[in-house]
Formats: C-alpha cells, sequence, structure tokens
C-alpha cells in the first residue's frame, strides 16, 4: 500500500495544536477538577436571539447566502460599528461574515501573506495567528510588550519597522487583549496608527472582545487607519453566541473585493439560521453586553484583589475576561510545570503564560468568565497551594 503520510505540506510540521487545548485536555480527567482555561463566556445566549434562530430555521432559512453573507446582516453589522465606535463602511461591498472571527483571521492573513514575508506580532498574545502566517510561509517577529506593561509602545514599532523595511507585510492587533486583558487608551491607539501610517503595511485588528471594556470607550484602530485596516469582531464574546460561529470582517473596498475570494474557497458562507439570529443579536440586542460586562467587571476586581494579597504581579485588565499574573518568586517559574503542579495538587486548572508566546513565560492565564461561586472556590485552592508548595 502506498504511504503518503510523509507528503503534508512540510510547514505543518511546525504547527502544533494550541497548548491551550493540549492543556486543557490534559487536566481534564483529574478528579474534581475546576477549568478556568478557555475562553468561553458562561452566559448563555439572549432568549431573543435563540428565538431568531428557532424562526430561521422554522421559515426554512436552510439555503447557502451569498459569499459575504445575508445583507441584513452587514447592514445590522455597520450600524452597529458606526453607532458604538464611529466607523463608516458600506455594508453592500465593505463587510463580510465569516465563520466566527477565527476564519476571519485566516482568511485575511491568508490573503494578504506569501512567502518570505514578515508580520509583527505583538506578544504576548492568543495563538491563533502565528499558525496560519507559518503554514503562509511568512515569518512572525515578535515585540515582547511584557517590558511595558503589555502595551506596544509607538518607539519599539517605529524601530521594529525600520529595522524590517519593506519586508514587514502586516501587523496583527489584538485588543482588549487575550491574554492580558490590557486595552488601549484612543491616545495610544492614535500614536500607533500614526507611526502605521507611513508605512506600506496592513493592520489586521482583532477586536472581538470590544464590548467587554471596563474603563472609558473601546476605540478602533480603523476610526484613524481605515484604508490599512482589515478589522475583525463577531458576536462570540459580546452575545455569548461562541457555538454559533459567526465573525465579521470590515475592510475597504479595494480590500474585501481580495478576502472575499479567500473567505469562499474556505466555507462558502456562514450558517443561514445563524446570519438571521445575528441580525437580530446586533439590533434588538445592541446593548446585550451591558449587564455581562458589569458582571464580568465584578469578577475581575474580586480575581484581582485577591491574586495581588497573595503575591501576585498583576497587571489590572481594561477588558476581555482574563487575568494575566505572574508567577511569584519563591515557587516554579516554568509556567507549564507550575500549572500542571497546580492542577494535580489542588485540582485548579488554568493555563501556562508560554501558550501565549515571547513574554509569556513565567506568567500565567485565568479566565474569569465563571461563576463567582467557581471564583471564590478557585482563589481558596490557589492560596491553599501558595501555603503549601514554595520551593526557594
Amino acid at each position: 500500500m502506498a504511504d503518503v503520510s510523509q507528503r503534508f505540506n512540510p510547514r505543518l510540521d511546525q504547527v502544533a495544536v494550541s497548548m491551550i487545548r493540549q492543556f486543557d485536555e490534559r487536566v481534564s480527567t483529574i478528579p474534581n477538577i475546576l477549568k478556568l482555561t478557555l475562553g468561553e463566556p458562561d452566559f448563555n445566549t439572549p432568549e431573543h436571539v435563540k428565538e431568531a434562530g428557532i424562526n430561521a430555521i422554522k421559515e426554512n432559512y436552510s439555503h447557502y447566502t451569498g459569499m459575504s453573507g445575508v445583507a441584513q446582516l452587514r447592514k445590522a453589522a455597520a450600524r452597529f460599528v458606526h453607532d458604538k465606535y464611529n466607523l463608516s463602511y458600506d455594508f453592500q461591498s465593505e463587510v463580510l461574515v465569516s465563520v466566527g472571527v477565527t476564519e476571519g483571521i485566516a482568511a485575511s492573513l491568508i490573503s494578504v501573506l506569501e512567502a518570505g514575508d514578515k508580520v509583527i506580532v505583538p506578544s504576548p498574545i492568543f495563538p491563533g495567528y502565528e499558525p496560519i502566517i507559518t503554514l503562509t510561509g511568512a515569518q512572525p517577529i515578535y515585540i515582547d510588550t511584557s517590558v511595558n506593561d503589555f502595551i506596544l509602545s509607538p518607539e519599539v514599532l517605529e524601530e521594529t519597522l525600520q529595522k524590517y523595511g519593506d519586508e514587514i507585510k502586516a501587523i496583527v492587533l489584538n485588543y482588549p487583549s487575550n491574554p492580558t486583558g490590557v486595552t488601549y487608551s484612543r491616545g495610544e491607539v492614535q500614536a500607533i496608527a500614526d507611526v502605521l501610517r507611513k508605512y506600506s503595511v496592513f493592520v489586521i485588528s482583532d477586536e472581538v472582545y470590544s464590548e467587554l471594556t471596563y474603563e472609558g470607550e473601546h476605540v478602533s484602530i480603523a476610526e484613524y487607519l481605515r484604508e490599512q485596516t482589515i478589522l475583525l469582531n463577531g458576536l462570540s464574546k459580546s452575545h455569548a453566541m461562541t457555538g454559533w460561529r459567526l465573525g465579521l470582517i470590515f475592510a475597504p473596498e479595494e480590500l474585501t473585493k481580495q478576502i472575499i475570494k479567500t473567505h469562499q474557497y474556505l466555507v462558502t458562507s456562514a450558517v443561514t439560521s445563524a446570519q438571521l439570529a445575528a441580525v437580530n443579536a446586533l439590533t434588538d440586542g445592541f446593548d446585550d453586553a451591558l449587564p455581562m460586562k458589569e458582571e464580568y467587571r465584578k469578577r475581575r476586581d474580586f480575581v484581582y484583589g485577591e491574586l495581588h494579597r497573595l503575591g501576585y504581579e498583576v497587571a489590572k485588565p481594561t477588558g476581555a475576561f482574563y487575568i494575566f499574573a505572574k508567577i511569584p518568586e519563591g515557587y516554579i517559574k516554568n509556567s507549564m510545570e507550575f500549572c500542571v503542579d497546580l492542577a494535580e495538587k489542588e485540582s485548579l486548572a488554568i493555563i501556562p503564560g508560554a501558550a501565549f508566546g515571547v513574554g509569556g513565560e513565567g506568567y500565567v492565564r485565568l479566565s474569569y468568565a465563571a461563576s463567582m461561586q467557581d471564583l471564590e472556590e478557585a482563589m481558596k485552592r490557589i492560596e491553599h497551594y501558595m501555603q503549601n508548595n514554595k520551593v526557594a
């Protein structure tokens, strides 16, 4: 029998299943495990959105939509980002509906990159970008933001762009950030835009946590750098619709015309009934994220306060639902070993910082998208671990 096992794309050898998923599966068999691992809202999709989805199925919205998605959804999405973030996109030619932001990331990066290109990746960062960059034959260029409270400084960005020149094809931004929960003020966004405006680079900005911004309002870089920006957003975090798999791509028409080609051949189109539910989410559910955000804020304040009391160094999150905490001195410093030890001894699972790339080692990520009862129990287990597991 012919053996084809060695004939895969060799770049796959440089890609692995994310450490987040690997670790989550590894500890899932531990008895009584309490997991603060995945970026999954613990809220359910709002009832009115579910009803809209049910009605769409009953009314036989079960056929293909156009590649861009249903016009009603694209129109609602354009209005949503206009009213929320002061952005203007033509729903007919500058908005695409993707299968989650994950597909939006893939479609955008594959459309932009070719072998030999370089992509700036501020790190630590969600590990969903590097594998796609690698598979295209491009190379990520990491900027370690841990030295600057996880904020990309315009000075370091300028130095990196000058160093590599035209080799840089794109930059990936993700804010509010997974894993740090840190986001950017208007002044910080404007300063980054002022640097990028001088260079012919694509700005791929994943802003899926935009509705979960705690201090001030979310500011999209597309407000300042529209012509270079491919803006990614979706409904997974704002409307607790992770399983509905609906993302949104906003870009100038000349960019959208190219991205839609990749999008078409990856997925054809998003699920039709889910798209009709999303119309309802972005209209009748315009502010559905607000009560969730207030609950997340309470949880953030509790977890942040407890970890700080226990000696963890933490950049206070201003968005999303994660805390990225530095392992205190005197404990296991390797983040994977620390998290495995914690899981085995206290039945508590959190994610090793090493999963998030450069600048992440020595840290751990906790998701506070969990009930307050679970968070209180988690803090008790961490405290017990800290009291009994000093190594130096």
